[in-house]
């Protein structure tokens, strides 16, 4: 009876030291491959007029976070696989965090009316090599130009009359006079930008005014004879959205 009392118990040490040696040893369970760590990327998108300098245009698959700095002298966006920053006036910037699962080719535009056209796009390339950004020369008899430009420069004409005060409200995309006419004389101009984006008030042939960010003001004054006088805003595009009028001196 103690014989088989024995064997017995030899079976049940040896299952188990056959158990223990599935989790110990050269039997140990294998632990689970570790993750590749997360890859984030940094990447400084330069906008002016009217391009985007990306400090990098190939990036790894991951995290991108872009820093968006607007080095122009008027408002610019940046979108890119379907998000987009806030509009930035002139020396503003912010940041816009994307995580790309694959790769790919990826635009990107400023999506502000005109700027893409003028040249504010490209292709960012995610774990591929993006295609060659070309620009192409073309000579133009046009006098209409994309560059702002600004002074603030005294009209030397001398004009008799009454002095008349203007008041010019600018919005997206419209002036508010606060009359359409005025009688020939030193007429001055209290210009208020009312919008969101940067404007300017310009007299063709006249004067250009300064260009100035929203709920800035500047006063002017100028000497306008009898006759009819166009008036738009600078700034590229603003114009072909509706910024222009026409004031009549009596």
């Amino acid at each position: 009876m103690r014989r088989v009392v024995g064997v017995v118990l030899l079976v049940a040490v040896g299952a188990i030291g056959l158990v223990a040696g599935v989790f110990t040893g050269s039997g140990a369970a294998s632990p689970k491959a570790a993750k590749a760590p997360a890859v984030t990327t940094k990447v400084t998108v330069t906008a002016s007029e009217f391009r985007f300098k990306l400090s990098k245009t190939k990036v790894p698959v991951g995290t991108v976070v872009f820093t968006v700095v607007n080095k122009g002298k008027i408002s610019h966006d940046f979108k890119i696989a379907g998000k987009k920053t806030k509009k930035l006036s002139p020396g503003q910037k912010t940041t816009l965090k994307i995580k790309f699962g694959k790769k790919g080719k990826f635009p990107f535009v400023c999506t502000i009316f005109g700027h893409a056209g003028a040249g504010m796009k490209g292709t960012l390339g995610v774990g591929v090599t993006p295609p060659r950004t070309t620009t192409s020369t073309s000579t133009s008899t046009s006098t209409s130009t994309s560059t702002v430009t600004s002074t603030t420069s005294t009209t030397t004409t001398t004009v008799t009359g009454p002095a008349t005060t203007v008041n010019v409200g600018m919005f997206e995309y419209r002036f508010e006079l606060s009359q359409p006419s005025v009688p020939s004389g030193q007429v001055t101009f209290v210009i208020t930008n009312k919008g969101a984006e940067v404007h300017n008030f310009s007299i063709n042939g006249v004067r250009a005014g300064a260009i100035i960010s929203p709920g800035q003001t500047e006063t002017w004054t100028v000497g306008l004879a009898p006759g009819g006088y166009t008036y738009v805003c600078d700034v590229p595009f603003h114009a072909d959205r509706g910024m222009t009028g026409f004031l009549t001196v009596s």
